[in-house]
């Protein structure tokens, strides 16, 4: 596990060089916005305690497998005493519901036992951190505006690994979450509504993070709408 330090209130923590996992640092002890692949919560647990707070929250920006794998067991060994938020409709796909096309959208969808105390809508607030409508990458996907600083965890709507990057179209190198992408118009809508708030940075769910992300985002956009014309 790596962890590094982005602003005063956020690090990001990267397991298996390639996924990433955000602590966010708030009066009470931390938000862990996604988990990771499965087998991570020792690490992750870790990585909390060294930055000297326990993990109070766990919000995720949506239901694939390398977000959501850890989940279970970060419960488990937090004895139930953390406060778990999902979007709405990516839960109710992990509960076995059909919630678009009658089929369940791409992209690994594992068994979750964990049941959501919170099933988030746009506007909501976990923390410091506001609820933002991102769908695309999959029926429920959202992001999280730090109110602080505007710095933004953007999930999978784009990726950064060799360049910023929507993920509504195959790139390297990194086309993993392209491939895994449900709407990709719908993606490339969020990535547009996203770049509008004029994040000061930009974290995602794979690669670095991009400070003042503006111009990278710009030709972002304009690289997926050429290539999805």
């Amino acid at each position: 596990m790596r962890a590094r330090q982005l602003t005063p209130n956020l690090i990001q923590l990267t397991r298996l060089h390639f996924v990433n996992a955000f602590l966010v640092r708030e009066d009470d002890g931390f938000t862990l916005v996604d988990t990771t692949v499965a087998g991570g919560a020792g690490t992750l647990l870790e990585a909390a305690a060294e930055a000297g707070a326990p993990i109070r929250r766990i919000a995720l920006t949506h239901g694939h497998g390398d977000h959501v794998g850890s989940l279970d067991e970060l419960r488990s060994r937090l004895n139930g005493d953390v406060q778990v938020a999902m979007p709405e409709l990516d839960a109710r796909i992990h509960a076995g519901e059909s919630v678009v096309d009658g089929k369940k959208p791409p992209g690994s969808w594992p068994t979750v036992e964990t049941k959501p105390d919170v099933l988030l809508q746009p506007g909501d607030r976990v923390g410091s951190l506001e609820v933002v409508e991102a769908p695309g990458h999959t029926p429920g996907h959202v992001a999280f505006l730090e109110t602080r600083d505007r710095s933004l965890i953007a999930g999978d709507v784009f990726t950064t690994y060799g360049g910023t990057a929507v993920t509504s179209h195959l790139t390297f190198p990194f086309p993993l979450a392209a491939m895994a992408t449900w709407d990709k118009e719908l993606n490339l809508s969020s990535a547009r509504s996203l770049r509008a708030l004029e994040p000061r940075l930009l974290a995602v769910g794979h690669g670095p993070a991009v400070s003042e992300p503006g111009t990278a985002t710009v030709r972002a956009i304009e690289r997926a709408h050429r290539a999805l014309c």
